[in-house]
C-alpha cells in the first residue's frame, strides 16, 4: 500500500514511521526540506508526495494545523484519487469536517476526520516514533455512520499504527469532549506553572508536580489555534472548573474543614466512578 503523509511533525512523523515499519511505501510532503531529507535518510519516507503521485495513494494522512489542513485539501483535491481515503489529525473537528466533507464530496474521494489520542509534550519530527499510537484510541469522525464495511475498511487501513481502540464520534461531541479531556488540562497546567513558587520547586517536587505540569510545555502556536476554534466548549469547561476551585478556596478561607473534607471525598468518589 502507498500512504501519503502531509506534514512531518510529531503526528505525521509517527504515522510515517509506523507505516514504513509495517512495510508500506510512504510518500511525504513537508515545507521543511531538511526534515523531509532526514525522514528519507532514516527510512521512514520513500519519496516526495506530489500532485503527480498522490492519486496512487490508498491513504493520505493530513497532519497539519486545522486551517492549514483545510487549505491543503482544497488546493490538492483535484489530484486525489477517487479510491483514496483522506484522514486528518487535527485536535478540533467542527471546522475541519465542515469544510473537508464538502471538498471531498465535490471531488469524489472520501474524507474522514481523525484525532489520535496520543502524543507527548514535545513537538517535531525528532520526537516521533513508530509506536506512538500503540494501544491508544483513534477518534474518527466519518461522513456517514451506517456502513459497517466502511468502518472495517478504515480499521484495516489504520492497522499498522496499532491503535488499541477506534472511537466513532460526530464533530460537535468530539470538540465538547476534547475541551474537557485535553484542552482544559493544557490551560490548567500552563496557568499553574506561572506561580512565582515554581521557580523554587527543586527539592520539593515529585510525581504530583510532574504530572500536573507536563503539558505546560506546549506548542503555543498550535494550541492557540485549537483553543480559539473550540472556545465555546472550552470556556464552558473552564467556568465549571473555576467555580469548583473557588468552592475549595472558600471552604479553607472560612475555616470549614468539614466542607473541605466533603469536597475532597466527592472528587475521590467521582474519580473512582469515571475510571472503572
Amino acid at each position: 500500500m502507498t500512504v501519503g503523509i502531509v506534514g512531518l511533525g510529531l503526528m505525521g512523523g509517527s504515522f510515517a514511521k509506523a507505516y514504513a515499519q509495517a512495510g508500506h511505501t510512504v510518500l511525504a510532503f513537508d515545507t521543511d526540506e531538511s526534515i523531509l531529507g532526514i525522514a528519507k535518510i532514516g527510512g521512514a519516507v520513500s519519496g516526495d508526495l506530489t500532485r503527480e503521485n498522490m492519486g496512487d495513494c490508498r491513504l493520505i494522512i493530513v497532519a497539519l494545523y486545522p486551517q492549514a489542513a483545510i487549505t491543503w485539501l482544497r488546493e490538492n483535491a483535484p489530484f486525489i484519487g477517487k479510491d483514496t481515503l483522506v484522514i486528518d489529525t487535527c485536535g478540533t473537528k467542527r471546522q475541519v469536517c465542515d469544510a473537508c466533507f464538502d471538498i471531498a464530496a465535490k471531488h469524489g474521494f472520501t474524507f474522514v476526520g481523525g484525532h489520535p489520542m496520543a502524543g507527548t509534550q514535545y513537538s517535531g519530527y525528532k520526537h516521533s516514533r513508530a509506536t506512538m499510537f500503540k494501544g491508544a484510541s483513534m477518534v474518527i469522525v466519518p461522513p456517514k455512520y451506517d456502513d459497517i464495511q466502511f468502518f472495517d475498511a478504515i480499521k484495516a487501513l489504520l492497522e499498522p499504527c496499532m491503535f488499541g481502540r477506534i472511537t466513532v464520534s460526530d464533530p460537535q461531541r468530539h470538540d465538547e469532549m476534547i475541551a474537557f479531556t485535553s484542552q482544559m488540562a493544557h490551560v490548567v497546567s500552563n496557568a499553574y506553572i506561572k506561580s512565582p513558587t515554581a521557580r523554587s520547586h527543586r527539592g520539593f517536587s515529585a510525581g504530583s508536580y510532574k504530572d500536573l505540569t507536563r503539558v505546560a510545555w506546549l506548542n503555543e502556536t498550535m494550541w492557540t489555534e485549537l483553543f480559539m476554534e473550540n472556545k465555546d466548549a472550552l470556556i464552558k469547561e473552564l467556568d465549571f472548573f473555576i467555580d469548583s476551585v473557588k468552592a475549595y478556596r472558600d471552604a479553607m478561607a472560612q475555616g470549614d474543614g468539614e466542607k473541605l473534607k466533603a469536597l475532597l471525598a466527592e472528587g475521590r468518589r467521582i474519580k473512582e466512578e469515571v475510571d472503572r
